[in-house]
């Protein structure tokens, strides 16, 4: 397969386009959505996979380029998983995530009165998918476990970012200067899947 030259960032988010383009070759010219004004498909999926695969093929065949689109979001052992799949729509309409993390709190509450003397497992997790047209050319997941900080922390980063603190770290996600975060985070882990095909 020949390499790709062009690339659409499916997605809609400031902070996952910065991330992902960062972590391309400088060689690929990018293009990001907003070039195009398109509004993100319907992601009706069960799975971060499932998603991302439809992110990628409806910005591809709208665009006709190679589109790499990536669904991630954070999983939390106690509150069964969630806000999984669903992470950014926690976040309301507008995806504020200060709302987002305020509702896992909450919600971990409810679960356990006691939480915070706890190490609540959780991970990140990223699926990212290459599309052109009608045809995938290549999908991987990235995960990253660790667990809930007691209270955000840090400016760096977006998302859920300040409430994830890496196993064996001591740091949130937002507390790391973004070079760092991103050569251990699950989106790194994915794309490093992927790599050979750009």
């Amino acid at each position: 397969m020949k390499k790709i030259s062009d690339l659409l960032i499916g997605t809609n988010n400031k902070g996952k386009y910065r991330e992902i383009k960062d972590l391309l070759p400088k060689s690929i010219k990018t293009y990001s959505t907003a070039n195009f004004k398109l509004k993100s498909p319907l992601e009706n999926g069960s799975t971060f996979m499932e998603n991302s695969i439809i992110k990628s093929k409806y910005f591809s065949k709208k665009t006709k380029l190679v589109c790499l689109a990536d669904d991630s979001g954070l999983e939390i052992d106690l509150l069964n998983k969630n806000p999984g799949i669903y992470s950014a729509r926690w976040g309301g309409k507008k995806g504020d995530f200060n709302k987002a993390i305020k509702r896992v709190y909450r919600e971990l509450f409810k679960a356990d009165k006691k939480w915070q003397q706890k190490k609540i497992k959780a991970r990140f997790v990223c699926a990212l998918s290459i599309f052109y047209l009608d045809k995938k050319i290549v999908s991987a997941i990235g995960k990253v476990e660790g667990y809930i900080s007691n209270e955000p922390k840090g400016n760096n980063g977006f998302g859920y970012d300040p409430i994830f603190i890496q196993k064996n770290k001591k740091k949130t996600f937002s507390e790391m200067a973004s070079a760092q975060k991103y050569k251990i985070d699950h989106r790194s882990i994915a794309f490093k899947k992927i790599k050979k095909f750009l």
